[in-house]
């Protein structure tokens, strides 16, 4: 070949590879937008947990569409924030609200059961044993009006006092007089009773009892003839134009509830029908079966609908907060002993805050640090979008010198892990089906507890030298599925050992 031709061939060949290159460059993986974005990874529009690290179309047939890396990777708290395409946004539902401030108070929820207001009850007793002769009202519920005479009885002990007491008359003397009335008074006679006997011929042997109050009777306890005595409870009177509620509520309910909060209740079988009461007594103690406290609330009932035994729906409106600042109940995600939200940060950003919350009231979380008034909140799909954004999290750690997780730069620029070691111990061991099941140690890089999991093996992984009960640390790689596979067994010790 003469040297013409050779020339010709090496520019020949320099062209197709340009050639060649650009148009691989055209169809190989993206990893940035013309603007400077960086791509992670491609998802499905219809289902954000399938990725792919090239674009292409998803299993049902549709573009993929790509998950960006945002340039602020984060405002005081060191997680990143992730951005989505607006077509992944609508797929997956996602709503926002505003965090806001205003007046929040607390709703306690009880069940109770109604009772005679004890301020309004009488019991009927009598001074002196006897015979009840004739029983004017026989039937508990029964209505009386004051002065009603509700029974009359035969006492010895009352004749006999009325007969000194006549005597004391018929001889004139003052003090035989008064000490004969105090006697009869003493004996449960009153005193318009008493002057009767003044009146020749209107003694009788039969005392009348009469109703101290207007109210219906409870705990009717004789019958005609029946003999009654001192410390015998005849029967009890109740007026019910006020009545009582009692109810539980749980020992960490008790300190948002004090007297004279407002009460409202409804009963079930009356439905469209309120009543509003206060609540009239926080009893002082716990139990200590329920860890209940009892409240006694009141309520007016002057058409006596409310009858003592029926059962109450009760809803108590604790003390106020002024001026709350709170979001939605439905957007605070709680993993163990950490709360936290979504930040909507808007062109598709969001970002993971850490917060404290509060009291919870009318499906609203009081929030006491991590958030303004006004921020952008993710109120549905939180949880997607908070487990994606855990996960670049993890491998973004890189650059703050996490030694549980690396990352590699390939040839297309995405980001892949490379290992996540932990620690844990070996219950059971299943070669045939290449699983592992291990009791781990908190994952801080996967932010993952102590947990017992199944995990499977990989290939390179020698199931047979694992013993169960054995102490490990090992390797996890996340699989294509999304779940982590076992990829080396660091080290091996017995359980306890270093």
């Amino acid at each position: 070949m003469n040297k013409s031709n050779f020339v010709a061939a090496l520019l020949f060949v320099a062209i197709g590879g340009g050639i060649g290159f650009f148009i691989a460059q055209s169809l190989g993986p993206q990893t940035a937008t013309e603007d400077g974005e960086e791509i992670l990874y491609w998802v499905a529009p219809m289902d954000a947990s399938y990725r792919s690290d090239e674009p292409g179309k998803s299993p049902m047939g549709m573009e993929l569409v790509p998950v960006y890396k945002d340039d602020a990777s984060g405002s005081g708290d060191g997680e990143p924030a992730l951005q989505l395409n607006p077509a992944v946004i609508n797929n997956i539902g996602v709503r926002t609200a505003r965090v806001k401030r205003g007046a929040l108070h607390r709703i306690t929820d009880a069940v109770g059961f109604i009772e005679p207001n004890d301020d309004l009850v009488s019991v009927l007793h009598v001074r002196s044993e006897g015979w009840i002769e004739h029983l004017f009202f026989k039937t508990e519920g029964e209505f009386v009006n004051k002065g009603d005479v509700l029974f009359q009885f035969y006492s010895p002990v009352i004749a006999n006092a009325k007969t000194e007491y006549v005597q004391a008359l018929r001889i004139g003397r003052s003090s035989h007089i008064a000490a004969a009335n105090e006697r009869l008074l003493s004996l449960g006679m009153d005193q318009d009773q008493i002057d009767v006997l003044q009146k020749p011929g209107k003694s009788k042997r039969l005392v009348d009892v009469r109703a101290q109050q207007d109210g219906v009777i409870l705990d009717l306890n004789v019958r005609e003839g029946a003999y009654i005595q001192p410390g015998m409870t005849v029967l009890s009177l109740a007026d019910l134009n006020s009545i009582w509620v009692q109810v539980e509520v749980f020992e960490d309910q008790a300190n948002w509830v004090g007297n004279g909060q407002r009460v409202i209740m409804h009963l079930p079988f009356i439905p469209g029908r309120i009543w509003e009461g206060v609540v009239d007594y926080v009893y002082p103690t716990v139990d200590e079966t329920s860890r209940t406290v009892r409240v006694r609330l009141k309520f007016d009932n002057v058409d006596e609908v409310l009858k003592p035994g029926m059962y109450a729906e009760i809803s108590i409106y604790g003390k106020e907060l002024k001026d709350a600042l709170s979001i939605p109940r439905e957007a605070l995600i709680r993993a163990g002993k950490s709360e936290r939200v979504i930040l909507a940060l808007g062109q598709g950003r969001f970002r993971p805050a850490q917060v404290v919350a509060g009291m919870e009231a009318d499906n609203r979380v009081e929030i006491l640090s991590g958030l303004s008034e006004g921020e952008e909140i993710v109120i549905s799909s939180q949880f997607l979008i908070d487990s994606e954004a855990s996960l670049i999290g993890s491998l973004l750690r890189l650059d703050i010198g996490n030694n549980e997780v690396a990352a590699s730069q390939g040839s297309s620029g995405t980001i892949r892990p490379v290992a996540i070691e932990a620690q844990g111990i070996v219950n059971s061991v299943m070669p045939g089906h290449r699983m592992i099941n291990i009791t781990h140690e908190p994952i801080e890089a996967l932010n993952w507890p102590v947990m017992t999991m199944d995990f499977m093996a990989s290939t390179s992984v020698d199931l047979t030298k694992l013993e169960e009960g054995a102490a490990i640390r090992f390797s996890l790689m996340p699989h294509d599925d999304g779940s982590y596979m076992v990829t080396a067994i660091l080290s091996q010790s017995k359980e306890g050992g270093q």
